[in-house]
């Protein structure tokens, strides 16, 4: 879909330090020869924080640096992945409480690693909906960590990080504007993640901790590989036309690509390879000192880029997303302008 007036008027994070593989391997957590594979070399990892507090930090620094108020805020969505510190507690609310402490309404978006490009088009529909001016304040957090997860193996080829990162949405005025957002499903590729174990009565009842390869290997036993690989490339590939014919530009006007933070063989033979990207056009050699970051890829790495001036007034980005389910998400996004807070050094 194409937008005309949805933009991106302030962005935060929260990202806690980062341990290398190296010190991981120390502590007896990673074999290094094994993690040296994906191309990471550290991972940011939260000493106690949960992901609603780091969320809730992100989200305060977008808002300030919007230059909205708390009211200002119509809606705010809250998209994560893993366990967000309790049971059967609504997430979001506490972020809304600690970051706004206003009464809008405040939902939890579950679409996955595809989860912030998700709430992403959710925030742009309300905001071309709305009546008059109106905002939209998108977090993205997770902390994963044992039991549950185990960040460099559970799911072979990335590492996962812990972190929050949040935009703030407006359909008045930003420095950069959301051109357009297409998503494209696929439910056919579900059992990729849920393989061929029966349904279980509580998180982790069944395997613990967290086996991504395993569920991978369930699915492939009954499903063809190849089709598997064909529809997952044909998803990715419909959603990117759809976003780049209806923002009316090429791949080739694409400045910069912000992608799933993803391992290198991931990234190489999901981006790299079939669309022609160079990694210094992309953050990679940032988000390989992260990790995979869950729903907040992309809101981080677009951060990522504004704060440290790697990108310039007159800029086009574009933000791709993946997530189990599956979902294919890409976005065109206009950088207008340099914020106040942007450094000055590229």
């Amino acid at each position: 879909m194409k937008y005309d007036d949805v933009y991106v008027a302030g962005n935060g994070s929260r990202l806690p330090p980062a341990l290398t593989v190296a010190d991981a391997a120390a502590l007896g957590q990673c074999r290094i020869e094994e993690v040296a594979r994906t191309g990471f070399v550290s991972a940011t990892v939260s000493d106690g924080e949960a992901a609603p507090e780091m969320a809730a930090h992100a989200a305060r620094q977008a808002l300030e640096r919007s230059g909205l108020a708390p009211d200002d805020i119509e809606l705010l969505l809250y998209a994560n992945v893993y366990y967000q510190g309790h049971d059967m507690w609504p997430p979001a609310s506490y972020v809304q409480r600690v970051a706004l402490g206003n009464s809008c309404p405040a939902i939890e978006v579950r679409q996955m690693s595809n989860g912030g490009m998700a709430s992403l088009e959710l925030a742009a529909t309300h905001l071309t909906a709305a009546r008059g001016p109106s905002a939209v304040l998108t977090a993205a957090a997770d902390r994963f960590c044992a039991p549950g997860i185990d960040r460099w193996f559970s799911d072979p080829g990335t590492v996962f990080g812990d972190g929050a990162a949040a935009l703030v949405l407006s359909n008045q005025d930003g420095y950069a504007r959301l051109v357009s957002l297409s998503t494209v499903s696929d439910p056919e590729l579900e059992g990729m993640h849920r393989g061929t174990d029966p349904f279980g009565p509580a998180p982790f009842a069944l395997r613990t901790p967290l086996d991504v390869k395993a569920c991978q290997r369930g699915f492939l036993a009954t499903a063809s590989m190849s089709e598997t690989v064909t529809r997952s490339a044909a998803g990715q590939r419909e959603a990117l036309q759809r976003a780049l014919k209806d923002a009316g530009t090429e791949l080739d006007a694409i400045d910069w690509f912000v992608l799933p933070h993803f391992g290198r063989r991931r990234f190489e033979a999901n981006y790299a390879a079939p669309l022609g990207i160079d990694p210094d056009r992309t953050a990679w050699s940032w988000f390989r000192t992260v990790g995979h970051l869950g729903a907040g890829d992309q809101f981080a790495g677009l951060g990522h880029l504004v704060d440290t001036g790697a990108v310039r007034p007159g800029d086009r980005c574009l933000l791709m997303g993946i997530g189990a389910g599956f979902t294919w998400s890409s976005a065109v996004v206009d950088i207008l302008r340099r914020p106040s807070w942007a450094t000055n050094d590229n």
